[in-house]
């Protein structure tokens, strides 16, 4: 006999133990250690850079469409598979009680991040507004109710299959949910605020009259499970071995340059090999790219001259840590046993790109720091970068290398 409720603890508890089984690799003790000190340190520019704010900052407006777009964005974690829409279609009208604990799940986990957006940005709304913190549950009640309204209305949007509608709802919401926060932090009238809040309701109103009669899209919700769980796999590929992963492989054919003059030779067959899967497979050059611009931008607006540097060697040090998921990329492939080379030729092609990636990297931070003007920090950015990527690629990581043959 079919229990809603048993299928819904069943499905609570093996999400949660298949993302924790994954968390405590990514949460391990070189990422903490490092998250504690990044966050550490942006606190304390942050506190630096809200002291001097000026009284006319716009802080309402960056407040408004930054959490706007958190309350936006709600996605419904339904813990669906692929298997539900044979098994679970034609019990849909006993899965009432499932979906609005979904919701509700769903739910939390965005209030989670709205009150850590708001908490972030409470220091800078205060500074502007005399030092007033006593704004921040008023506000972050508001916030959570806005939230709970986009649930709802995310909810019946989902059963319509029209790509076009959903992005036209996003956008519509944003701009009204951007347009009432203005007004709140702001200190508009109730007036305003209610007007702007019965748009959201007549919003909903209109989406539940036109889906009143339809089904829900099991296909359309199938989907957006699996596209959230291979994000999440794609980030914990990057710290152990995800089986579930399915690989995503890309022409990328303006990067081609980079591979022709690669020379087709036999102590080259693993530089081909790792070249073109960083390139092309995983999320590898995009890991590259957005450690890269995040770093540069950090170290663009950090004053503190010896902290650029120790800020320049810590991305450099994440990029390396999250691109040595490479090495093991096709150990699961046996045509790579009838490569007629010794191993050694594999661990040297692997700690050559490996090191002519930070390389790069270490010359992008340079250029960041000659572009602001400093320029001894700059060379000496350079100098660091070059030794430490040397001594990571070819010493640090080998014992790591030679331990998976």
């Amino acid at each position: 006999m079919f229990n809603e409720q048993r299928l819904w603890k069943d499905r609570l508890s093996k999400r949660i133990k298949e993302l924790s089984r994954y968390l405590k690799y990514i949460f391990n003790g070189h990422i903490v250690i490092v998250m504690v000190f990044l966050i550490g340190t942006a606190a304390y520019y942050y506190q630096e850079w809200v002291k001097g704010l000026p009284q006319d900052y716009p802080v309402s407006l960056i407040m408004a469409v930054i959490l706007g777009l958190l309350v936006t964005y709600s996605p419904i974690y339904t813990f669906l598979e692929e298997a539900d829409r044979v098994f679970l279609l034609p019990l849909e009208e006993r899965l009432n009680g499932y979906f609005k604990k979904a919701i509700f799940v769903s739910f939390l986990f965005s209030a989670y991040m709205i009150i850590i957006g708001l908490a972030v940005f409470m220091p800078m709304y205060a500074s502007v507004n005399n030092g007033s913190f006593g704004s921040f549950l008023p506000f972050l009640a508001v916030l959570l109710l806005l939230k709970i309204l986009n649930f709802t209305i995310r909810w019946r949007v989902q059963y319509f299959i029209n790509n076009q509608t959903h992005l036209l709802d996003s956008l519509v919401r944003f701009f009204v949910n951007g347009t009432f926060l203005y007004l709140l932090f702001e200190g508009a009238s109730l007036i305003f605020l209610a007007i702007v809040g019965a748009i959201l309701l007549l919003l909903y109103g209109y989406y539940f009259v036109k889906t009143k009669e339809k089904g829900l899209k099991w296909e359309y919700l199938i989907q957006s499970e699996e596209r959230r769980m291979a994000s999440f796999y794609r980030l914990a590929n990057m710290f152990t071995d995800v089986p579930h992963l399915k690989e995503r492989i890309k022409r990328r054919k303006w990067l081609d340059w980079l591979l022709i003059n690669i020379p087709f030779a036999q102590n080259k067959i693993y530089h081909h090999l790792f070249m073109r899967t960083f390139l092309r497979s995983g999320d590898y050059l995009g890991i590259f790219i957005r450690l890269s611009l995040i770093g540069g931008a950090i170290i663009y607006f950090i004053s503190f001259g010896m902290g650029q540097v120790i800020f320049a060697l810590l991305f450099m040090y994440l990029t390396g840590f999250q691109i040595l998921p490479l090495w093991k990329h096709h150990q699961n492939k046996l045509w790579l046993s009838l490569y007629p080379v010794n191993h050694t030729v594999k661990e040297k092609s692997f700690k050559g790109l490996l090191a002519n990636i930070l390389y790069v990297q270490s010359v992008l931070f340079t250029i960041v720091l000659m572009m602001k003007g400093d320029i001894v920090i700059g060379a000496i950015t350079l100098i660091a970068g070059i030794l430490f990527s040397y001594l990571y690629s070819h010493v640090y990581i080998v014992r790591k290398l030679r331990s998976s043959f």
